[in-house]
């Protein structure tokens, strides 16, 4: 998906300055690279209509080497139907998953994922997409955002929502509910949908 100017300028900017400031002595640079800091920030907040002072107050709490964040999303499959959670915070419904933890492999983020927000134990099968944020979904976020997609099996438990989950089901690929915005697309499910029934096709990747 095609982002705004403002927005692809902005995020770069925001990490150059991040990198340099964990990395550079000099006095006079570090002074450089608060300024470039403070320009995205002010950037960014022109761009989505917010407030400069708290873009850059979060930037500020960022710290060492920019990388992109990691979201795991999981794919699981009873009767030729989806497992989806619904998001407490929006009303719109997901595949299972979410920012990946440390001290865990992206498969046991997702397991994880899965039993916390549906109550179902699972195990994950197969990495069925790794998909930029940026190029996969209409909508924009200031982080750049891998997200890893598992084609996985349910072996245990029963359906139970969570703090961050109000329903549980399953759903065809032809009867969706409303999704999540940001979370999860029609396109990618389609796509699980896909690696579900044909299980030699190749990871998708961008």
């Amino acid at each position: 998906m095609s982002e705004p100017t403002w927005l692809v300028v902005g995020r770069e900017l925001k990490a150059i300055a991040q990198i340099g400031l964990t990395f550079s002595q000099d006095a006079f640079d570090r002074q450089r690279y608060e300024r470039i800091r403070e320009l995205s920030a002010a950037l960014i907040a022109k761009g989505s209509d917010g407030d400069a002072a708290q873009v850059l107050e979060l930037f500020q709490r960022e710290v060492g080497y920019a990388t992109p964040k990691v979201d795991v999303r999981g794919a699981a499959f009873r009767e030729g139907r989806v497992l989806m959670v619904r998001e407490v915070s929006d009303g719109g419904w997901t595949l299972p998953g979410g920012w990946a933890d440390v001290n865990q492999t992206a498969a046991e983020c997702v397991v994880r994922e899965i039993s916390e927000e549906s109550g179902f134990q699972a195990r994950a099968l197969k990495l069925a997409a790794v998909h930029d944020y940026r190029k996969h979904n209409r909508l924009r976020h200031i982080d750049s955002i891998y997200k890893m997609c598992f084609i996985c099996e349910l072996v245990g438990g029963h359906a139970r929502p969570s703090h961050e989950t109000s329903d549980v089901g399953f759903f065809s690929r032809s009867e969706l509910p409303m999704l999540s915005a940001g979370r999860t697309t029609a396109e990618q499910i389609e796509l699980m949908f896909r690696h579900a029934e044909r299980p030699d096709l190749p990871t998708d990747f961008d």
